[in-house]
């Protein structure tokens, strides 16, 4: 039934969409073949990490559960480099995250098809949502300065964006694009800082380069989604007698 599922997913693909596939897998291949030291844990986690958010732009539930798989590498690989802040906001904060998100999305399908229903974010939950997020910020700011972690001002911003970015596709906003990008580019930043010192980490760095554009596309994709599920359904063709 899975693969299935997955079969359906990539069928479902438009030709912009597998453009997107595709250099979500080869960006990152390439990236990795071109560095001496290889981190196949930095290859697995960029391929499920970008190959992931092409599906999240989808509204397809996919999406989510190579999220999970992401959060583990991604989490491993930030330890061994003392990105503290990444480490327990992506395996104590994002995989749980993603984990609620599959059960929130599996219970709100649009019709038949392999995608979300998107909700409308009213006031009251965008403002719950914030302080929350700016609570959450505030307590791993000590905790990160306690443990020494490198690059302790990006890595609090990481924090603030990637938790924002998270409460979004939980609550199945368009607005987790906007948040999530804009993590990206914290990301971009803080993984260069990483290849300045040790070249295997390159491929994360592109890895966040692509997450940016699949983002940015989640977010068009998503309004479009919106839109589109607002439309009342065409009424039924009337069948004549006879016929």
């Amino acid at each position: 039934m899975f693969l299935r599922y997955v079969k359906k997913s990539l069928k479902d693909l438009s030709v912009s969409e597998w453009f997107l596939f595709v250099g979500s897998v080869l960006l990152p291949l390439i990236a990795y073949l071109a560095v001496p030291k290889k981190d196949v844990m930095t290859l697995i986690a960029s391929v499920f990490g970008t190959v992931g958010l092409v599906f999240v732009a989808k509204g397809n539930l996919l999406g989510q559960f190579t999220n999970v798989i992401f959060a583990v590498f991604y989490g491993i690989i930030s330890y061994f480099f003392k990105y503290y802040g990444e480490m327990i906001t992506y395996l104590c904060m994002n995989t749980p995250m993603a984990i609620f998100a599959i059960v929130s999305w599996a219970k709100h399908p649009y019709e038949d098809k392999a995608q979300v229903t998107v909700a409308k974010l009213t006031k009251k939950t965008l403002s719950l949502t914030f302080a929350l997020t700016a609570a959450v910020t505030a307590a791993f700011f000590f905790i990160l300065r306690a443990l020494g972690n490198a690059n302790l001002p990006i890595s609090t911003v990481s924090i603030f964006t990637s938790f924002l970015g998270a409460s979004f596709v939980f609550l199945r906003t368009p607005y987790y694009g906007v948040a999530y990008a804009a993590n990206d580019i914290v990301l971009v930043v803080l993984w260069s800082m990483a290849s300045a010192v040790e070249i295997s980490y390159l491929p994360m760095v592109l890895c966040s380069a692509m997450f940016l554009i699949n983002d940015v596309y989640g977010f068009v994709n998503w309004r479009k989604m919106q839109r589109n599920q607002k439309r009342p359904a065409p009424a039924p063709v009337p069948v004549k007698e006879g016929d």
